[in-house]
């Protein structure tokens, strides 16, 4: 993701994310640390006839990745872009050495869950009232080893 991105996936975020979708601030920040030497930030954009129909972001730090967003456009629901964007995660969460990598996920989205339980996360808690302004729960789910998900396309 490069900053001209941000404005077609500012459009996917509030089509997909109407209650609590990401400031362009705050794609914006995420971008400033997903350059140089010391970057500790991986964003991908993913492209269909020139047409951004899905991104996702990691953070990184001390050997702890953490899922920032993935999100695939509704007409792209199902085709397996989401585990693809996930697949990019996980390479960076390995580039960065994270020995584990975390992320919230709102406790109604099971397709996204499913998604996660493909790959090796488990559920470890919940943050209660995590998204807002809709005050919906998050479960947190954890993967231990990221360089060796199942669901990767490394792996199966």
């Amino acid at each position: 993701m490069r900053w001209w991105d941000i404005d077609p996936v500012l459009d996917l975020e509030k089509d997909l994310f109407p209650e609590d979708a990401w400031s362009r601030g705050m794609f914006w920040s995420e971008l400033a640390h997903a350059r140089g030497p010391g970057s500790t930030r991986r964003y991908v954009v993913a492209e269909d006839g020139g047409r951004i129909v899905g991104y996702a972001g990691l953070a990184s730090s001390g050997g702890l990745g953490d899922v920032q967003t993935i999100a695939v456009a509704r007409d792209q629901q199902g085709t397996g872009l989401g585990a693809r964007l996930l697949t990019e995660l996980l390479r960076a969460a390995t580039a960065f050495e994270c020995s584990e990598v975390m992320l919230e996920c709102r406790v109604d989205n099971t397709r996204a869950q499913r998604l996660y339980e493909r790959f090796g996360f488990e559920p470890i808690g919940f943050r209660r009232g995590y998204y807002q302004p809709g005050n919906v729960d998050a479960l947190v789910m954890r993967l231990n080893d990221p360089a060796n998900a199942q669901g990767t396309e490394n792996n199966g």
